[in-house]
């Protein structure tokens, strides 16, 4: 079992500013496994799941169940509170726990919702707690080339030596086996048909319904096998509505559920210093990418995750307000993915199948913002080093550039 050694280490520097810490992230992707991590190094901890009836009854009848803990020496013991966003009262139960026992319990709360985003009563918990996401494996992880993150802050364009083949290998295994742990680490891509057919149908019907009500759950599966076809190009609600026959607000109500669960993310336009730009557009990437037919949406896809993944752990160690956007004008000049640190620019992306000549479009809107460029490809042996008017552009294989994007 690979171990999710970078993910502790977050908590780690999480967990000793606050004795209240949450975990979210996709279904099945390791937050079981990561808190039961965490607990190996306490002396004393205790788990509950809200989804295990027994483990329910224990919470309603006895909120303060924890203080029973058998120890086995006086250190302060871990309490991990799984699918606990479930319970309908689940803020006023955490807030009542932490101001209680806060200064003598630490407090895991996991759950693959977002747990900053369910705002149905109760009082608040700002200033309670911090949170941190845990991904599927993405190529950084596994193949251990992780940057400083102060180096790439300085040069995001450079390349840390390492095995290529072991880094083309892990990104290959992802575009078929995707970056899950149940079906990355069984031999072959049959293992993912297998666990990708049903994990969808399972995250709609049992999460997404018990917890928002939402109904025509036959028509919410339709919409999301819809989604693979889409990826690449700006998402067109109006579209989809016409082609499931029913309203505007229901599709942007359930991509946003989507969204909320993990199914998907977005990335939306970058207006900022961009003449022309379009605005309120965004675009739709999933966490499963080997669902999507298209050998170029795949693949911009997979770096889409790869950098959504950075930009996330960097924002929850506090590291900068990080931002992931694409760009587009009125001129249909599009560039895939832009990384801004409070609104200030700092690479552009291109993600190519195998063009190793710099798009137009990547060369225009790099000399409109005068920062540096990277073009990705899929196909390719070693890397090149350009310049565009005085700015650095790097064209590259994307296991050689994304392995080295930092863990912080």
């Amino acid at each position: 079992m690979v171990g999710r050694e970078a993910y502790f280490n977050l908590w780690r520097v999480l967990s000793e500013d606050k004795s209240m810490v949450f975990l979210s992230g996709p279904r099945q992707a390791g937050k079981t496994t990561l808190a039961r991590q965490i607990a190996a190094t306490f002396s004393n901890s205790v788990y509950a799941n809200w989804d295990i009836l027994e483990d329910r009854r224990r919470i309603i009848e006895d909120p303060a169940f924890f203080t029973g803990l058998r120890r086995r020496d006086d250190s302060r013991p871990l309490v991990i509170l799984d699918e606990i966003h479930k319970y309908r009262d689940w803020k006023n139960y955490l807030k009542g726990i932490y101001d209680r026992y806060g200064d003598e319990y630490r407090f895991l709360v996991t759950g693959s919702g977002r747990l900053d985003i369910y705002r149905k009563g109760g009082d608040s918990l700002a200033g309670r707690y911090l949170q941190f996401h845990l991904w599927p494996f993405t190529l950084a992880e596994l193949a251990g080339t992780n940057r400083a993150f102060a180096d790439f802050l300085r040069d995001p364009l450079a390349i840390k030596p390492a095995d290529d083949e072991k880094r083309r290998a892990i990104w290959e295994r992802m575009e078929t086996q995707s970056g899950f742990p149940e079906p990355h680490l069984k031999n072959g891509a049959a293992a993912w048909r297998r666990w990708s057919a049903t994990y969808a149908r399972q995250l709609v019907r049992e999460d997404i319904r018990d917890i928002s009500g939402v109904r025509g759950i036959a028509e919410m599966e339709t919409l999301f096998a819809l989604l693979p076809s889409r990826i690449g190009s700006p998402l067109s609600i109006p579209s989809l509505t016409e082609d499931l026959n029913v309203s505007y607000h229901t599709v942007q109500n359930w991509v946003s559920l989507f969204e909320r669960f993990f199914l998907v993310f977005s990335v939306p336009t970058w207006t900022e210093r961009i003449s022309r730009a379009i605005r309120k557009e965004r675009k739709i990437y999933l966490f499963d990418p080997p669902r999507i037919p298209e050998a170029g949406a795949r693949f911009e896809n997979m770096v889409a995750l790869e950098i959504h993944r950075a930009v996330n752990v960097w924002n929850d160690l506090g590291l900068g307000g990080f931002s992931l956007h694409f760009l587009k004008n009125k001129e249909q000049q599009e560039v895939d993915f832009l990384i801004a640190n409070d609104r200030v620019p700092i690479p552009l992306v291109e993600a190519k199948l195998s063009d190793e000549k710099p798009s137009k479009a990547l060369l225009a809107m790099q000399r409109r913002l005068r920062i540096p460029a990277v073009q990705l490809v899929r196909e390719g042996v070693g890397f090149r080093r350009l310049d565009n008017e005085g700015r650095p552009l790097l064209v590259a294989p994307a296991f050689h550039w994304l392995a080295g994007l930092p863990f912080g």
